[in-house]
């Protein structure tokens, strides 16, 4: 389970997207994954709180009717399987351009789309098998990513304190040398942190996948606690390495960073290298996302607030209907795409680009409510605890805010932001609409602390 915890936050934005971080804060992007990876892990640890006291296959939705009532736990439920629905679109696309330089390079013509659409069928077949080979697939994945990102730190962690053949000496200067630690001031850095903290999105999925494996609690105990030095390492130390090694305004490191530090050590085939793991990547979050939309999509099935006919499970415990209606999405936006290039799934992406900042909002809030009623009617069940409750939580829910409403103030982020509110406004319109017609589910009651 710690593998797909740290799996799913290691996608394509770290290898490729730590570029336009670096370009914008300069040194001091460090600063920027700090405060993002520091949110993200208390989001986490109060995730973890919740999910260790009252295991629930639909984690957060669950939490989310529980403690702040059936309107946010029909929201919050759509909305992130909308976010992981498109997300299976995306990935596929982004999957396919790599492939196809592949495809071409060996002498075969094949579209794009029809790239994509191979990969869909693939990682849908893997997940329709059983939830042992997504997790067996994604560790493999996982095991890839973070195997190059170790080797990564070693070869430029030598190379940066001048230990490498070849070298002049130690090139730590770059850190402040060019500039300043932080030549675009500090509020480029804050700003930085809000697409910084996109990347950390997928931690998430190890509480959903709890729901599924033998021990559940101490599953995620486990994971939640790995996660902190893993952030440390994987992200902090990598960009840390990135910006000793090169000047910050070097050419290459804006489209990608990762290359232009192993070409500098000598690597050879750095660029057809990263390429392969920025593919393992996207095939990674691929197949997360699938898993992640289907399962989501079957909570809501089981609390009313999805149609019965998709609560279908096979033999092996895997929800067939629900992973195909997340390919449908998929399926849709790869045609979409095709007949109107990047308009369709550049408005579909820009539809979630805040759905994940709600989410982290959502739970946070969420352990505030659950937390205060845990300790109060059953604290023997908090057998693991946010740290410094409450006055963590509100700081990290604070945190999560500012970040939100600086959205609003960087041009590059407002428009996404309102498209992202808008997905929110129709979601809540369609449960206003549906609690009008006189539908009750389940889910229309909230649960009490007492009753799970």
């Amino acid at each position: 389970m710690t593998m797909i915890a740290i799996g799913g936050s290691v996608g394509a934005g770290l290898f490729i997207g730590s570029g336009a971080v670096i370009h914008a804060a300069g040194p001091a992007a460090i600063v920027s994954y700090a405060i993002a990876g520091a949110l993200v892990l208390l989001t986490l640890r109060a995730l973890g709180e919740m999910v260790v006291a009252r295991p629930a296959s639909g984690s957060f939705s669950d939490y989310a009717r529980m403690a702040l009532g059936p309107r946010v736990g029909f929201s919050i439920g759509w909305l992130y399987w909308w976010l992981y629905s498109v997300l299976v679109a995306a990935e596929a696309v982004a999957g396919a351009s790599i492939l196809s330089g592949w495809v071409e390079a060996a002498g075969v013509q094949a579209p794009a789309w029809l790239l994509s659409l191979l990969l869909l069928v693939v990682m849908t077949g893997a997940n329709l098998i059983s939830v042992k080979v997504f997790g067996e697939t994604e560790s493999l994945f996982s095991l890839i990513k973070i195997a190059t990102i170790v080797a990564f730190l070693i070869l430029g962690g030598l190379y940066a304190a001048g230990m490498w053949p070849g070298t002049d000496g130690s090139s730590v200067a770059n850190l402040w040398a060019h500039g300043g630690f932080a030549p675009n001031g500090w509020v480029a850095v804050f700003a930085a942190t809000v697409v910084v903290l996109f990347s950390f999105g997928g931690v998430e999925i190890v509480t959903i996948a709890a729901g599924e494996s033998d021990e559940p609690e101490q599953g995620v105990a486990r994971a939640t606690t790995n996660v902190l030095w893993r952030i440390a390492l994987f992200y902090i130390a990598s960009i840390l390495v990135v910006v000793m090694v090169l000047p910050w305004d070097d050419a290459g490191l804006r489209t990608s960073p990762f290359v232009s530090v192993m070409e500098t050590v000598g690597v050879p085939a750095a660029p057809l290298i990263m390429e392969a793991v920025v593919f393992v990547a996207v095939l990674s979050v691929l197949n997360a996302a699938l898993y992640t939309s289907s399962r989501m999509l079957h909570v809501l099935t089981r609390q009313g607030d999805a149609p019965r006919a998709l609560s279908s499970v096979s033999g092996r415990g895997v929800p067939t209907r629900a992973i195909l209606l997340g390919t449908v999405v998929g399926y849709v936006s790869v045609i979409g795409n095709y007949l109107w290039p990047e308009t369709v799934l550049g408005f579909l992406i820009a539809s979630i680009g805040a759905i994940l900042l709600v989410l982290f909002i959502t739970i946070v809030a969420s352990q505030l409510v659950m937390g205060r009623r845990l300790r109060a009617a059953e604290p023997e069940r908090l057998t693991f605890r946010m740290w410094g409750f409450p006055y963590l939580s509100w700081v990290t829910l604070a945190g999560l805010v500012a970040v939100l409403v600086a959205m609003a103030f960087l041009p590059e982020h407002r428009g996404p932001l309102l498209t992202s509110m808008a997905s929110v406004a129709v979601v809540l319109g369609a449960y206003e609409l549906r609690r009008r017609l006189g539908t009750t589910p389940v889910s229309d009651r909230p649960l009490d602390i007492g009753e799970r």
